[in-house]
């Protein structure tokens, strides 16, 4: 929120949406989706409530699919890096590398796919400024108690759904289901599909597991992009269907 209030105060953000809007155009968006999108790399949640700025439902769909599907959080960003890097900087391209043709890839799909209208970009540049550090503080504070408000009800309750499932041994059943995709499609060890699953709840704390399996380079790629892409955690998920709607949210997933 920050540094967005930042960008947004300073006169840079306007410019930004304007560099990028050829690139977004690809995948049926215009520049101004890219705020959202920076959003959730600090976390998916609020990113897909900004996306609420998007003029169409159709840009806010194409937006919050990508978000939920290709933009890891912060917290499993900083796992990534911390385990993946430490295997070296080639590794960690391979990720990043993968989620982003991922994410591009998606987007193109999306763009031919999902119907409806995609308006131009018609925003005025307004002049670079030196933002004022109480606007900047006022700001950053609306948006965050925003944030609390609207979305930390719907994480702790989430969470505490999820937890009563665990208790009630279905991710044992789940895990029969996935053990043939994870061990032999992807290639990685039975003992990967708990991580796997606890993703669902905490991606970042699901990479951790992984350094006590021993897991190999190419493993820990693998493992590292499924569970950033194969479902949201479950407070995204949730938000995913207050935003979008059933219908849509189910697309989206």
């Amino acid at each position: 929120y920050f540094v967005l209030s930042l960008l947004e105060d300073s006169g840079y953000l306007p410019r930004l949406a304007v560099f990028l809007d050829n690139i977004m155009h690809r995948i049926g968006l215009h520049g101004y989706a890219i705020i959202p999108t920076l959003l959730g790399l600090g976390c998916n949640v609020p990113g897909i409530m900004a996306t609420r700025i998007l003029e169409t439902r159709t840009q806010r769909f194409i937006t919050a699919t990508l978000i939920s599907i290709a933009v890891p959080c912060a917290a499993l960003q900083a796992m990534i890096i911390g385990m993946v890097g430490d295997r070296g900087i080639w590794p960690l391209i391979a990720v990043y590398g993968t989620l982003f043709i991922v994410w591009f890839l998606i987007g193109i799909i999306l763009r031919f796919t999902a119907k409806g209208l995609r308006p131009e970009l018609l925003i005025e540049i307004p002049p670079y400024r030196l933002p004022s550090l109480r606007t900047l503080a006022a700001k950053v504070w609306m948006r965050i108690s925003g944030f609390l408000k609207e979305a930390l009800p719907i994480i702790i309750g989430a969470i505490l759904v999820v937890n009563i499932l665990y208790q009630f041994k279905l991710f044992e059943y789940l895990a029969r289901f996935a053990e043939p995709v994870v061990t032999r499609m992807w290639g990685m060890p039975r003992e990967a599909i708990a991580p796997l699953l606890l993703g669902i709840l905490r991606k970042d704390v699901a990479i951790g597991m992984f350094a006590a399996l021993g897991l190999t380079t190419r493993q820990l790629i693998i493992g590292s992009v499924m569970l950033s892409i194969f479902f949201p955690c479950i407070a995204t998920f949730v938000v995913l269907f207050r935003e979008l709607g059933i219908k849509d949210g189910l697309k989206s997933l």
